[in-house]
């Protein structure tokens, strides 16, 4: 269950919290094919299952910005915002790919509260870090500061 903010307030207080992890998905072939084409990224370690078989990683692999677009996906399921006016992304910040994220695997988001300030206009800016997990990994296939600005009614 999302944790839930109704205020700037209720963001400020929450540097430092731990908002728990969502459920898992599986990340397939037809999800990186479908990636790859929006983007016109189609290395044959994404695309080619047979070539891919024998390269570095023993099967295909999602692109790195498909698993840090799931923090877009996992982020709602995190939290939810009551009596917001308007929320924006703002922008991310240290995103790393520690581990690779091999076709089928399955994965889920975890995310913590970092910081939060107040800013012009009555809002606040928080960043909430999301790792996506990779189930049986020691290491997340993507760890994403994300920055929003939240404004409240």
């Amino acid at each position: 269950m999302p944790t839930t903010f109704n205020s700037v307030a209720s963001v400020l207080a929450a540097v430092g919290q731990d908002l728990g992890r969502t459920d898992y998905i599986t990340i397939d072939q037809q999800r990186i094919d479908t990636f790859a084409e929006a983007t016109g990224d189609d290395q044959w370690i994404h695309v080619d299952p047979v070539k891919a078989k024998d390269g570095p990683f023993g099967a295909t692999v999602a692109h790195g910005y498909l698993t840090m677009s799931l923090a877009n996906f996992f982020l709602p399921q995190l939290v939810h915002y009551q009596e917001l006016k308007m929320g924006v992304n703002y922008g991310t910040d240290k995103v790393r790919f520690p581990s690779p994220v091999r076709v089928n695997s399955r994965v889920c988001g975890r995310g913590e509260v970092l910081s939060a300030e107040e800013i012009k206009g009555g809002g606040v800016q928080v960043v909430v870090r999301i790792s996506v997990e990779v189930e049986g990994q020691d290491k997340p296939g993507c760890v994403v500061d994300t920055i929003s600005r939240l404004y409240f009614e």
